[in-house]
């Protein structure tokens, strides 16, 4: 003779199945918590969107940038959280470093260059030379390259090596010797501010256009992000991360995990 099922049994299995339903949603707020938490704490990672960068930084490589490399503020938090004013475990940046920070003007849009000027110093170009504190930078002429520069034109561009005082040194490109952006004013460093330049010299708003001409200007320590730390992925400019069909054809390989110099 066949013994039916208690009722309770189906309570039981809905009861196990709100179980199941309560384990992944608290396995989903774990994962959103951690992956907060790194991003904020740890690492977060930006794609490149504009030429000003050239030759370190390419459009269309991604990297990451360490948080903790200058301590945090409220610009370091994700989502830009106001907790706090000032920055806590503070570093100080050594010159040369690859930093990401928040356009001064509008305290939102994330810029990426290179740290050229300390608090204090002294920076100008001359002839497209840059002088910190009174002395030409080191420059060595190495190969030229064919890019395409701001008019879309595909034309030779010069290439140095610069060094930096610490010893610091990285590759620029640089176009022209004339015009203002070779030919500037002494900027003198306020306290607590850095002086920002891109790799691409001639084609990059940085800290030698001023925030009213759509420029960066002086860049305060609060508004320090990170330190570009190395490439986890790169695509052929034009190339959408999502158009995955494209990556066998356009992926970079060859700067895959390289890091930012």
């Amino acid at each position: 003779m066949t013994i039916p099922q208690p009722p309770q049994a189906h309570h039981h299995t809905e009861a196990g199945q709100l179980t199941g339903w309560a384990e992944t949603v608290r396995t989903f707020i774990y994962a959103v918590v951690i992956a907060f938490g790194v991003r904020t704490l740890a690492y977060e990672p930006f794609n490149i969107p504009s030429g000003s960068m050239i030759p370190t930084l390419l459009i269309g490589d991604y990297l990451f940038v360490s948080k903790f490399s200058y301590g945090y503020s409220k610009h370091t938090l994700s989502f830009g959280v106001p907790l706090f004013e000032g920055r806590i475990f503070g570093h100080l940046p050594d010159r040369g470093d690859v930093i990401v920070f928040k356009l001064p003007r509008d305290n939102k849009t994330d810029y990426i260059k290179r740290l050229i000027g300390l608090p204090g110093d002294r920076i100008q170009m001359i002839a497209g030379v840059l002088t910190i504190n009174g002395q030409p930078v080191g420059m060595q002429r190495i190969d030229d390259v064919t890019a395409t520069n701001h008019m879309g034109q595909r034309v030779r561009i010069a290439q140095f090596l610069e060094t930096l005082p610490g010893g610091k040194v990285h590759k620029i490109f640089k176009e022209t010797t004339s015009g203002p952006y070779n030919n500037t004013p002494i900027y003198v460093v306020p306290p607590h501010n850095y002086f920002m330049m891109g790799d691409n010299r001639d084609n990059s708003l940085d800290s030698r256009v001023p925030p009213e001409f759509n420029g960066v200007g002086f860049v305060p320590e609060e508004n320090l992000v990170g330190r570009a730390e190395f490439i986890f992925f790169s695509l052929d400019e034009g190339t959408r991360f999502w158009e995955l069909w494209r990556w066998p054809f356009d992926l970079r390989g060859s700067r895959l995990l390289s890091g930012v110099n």
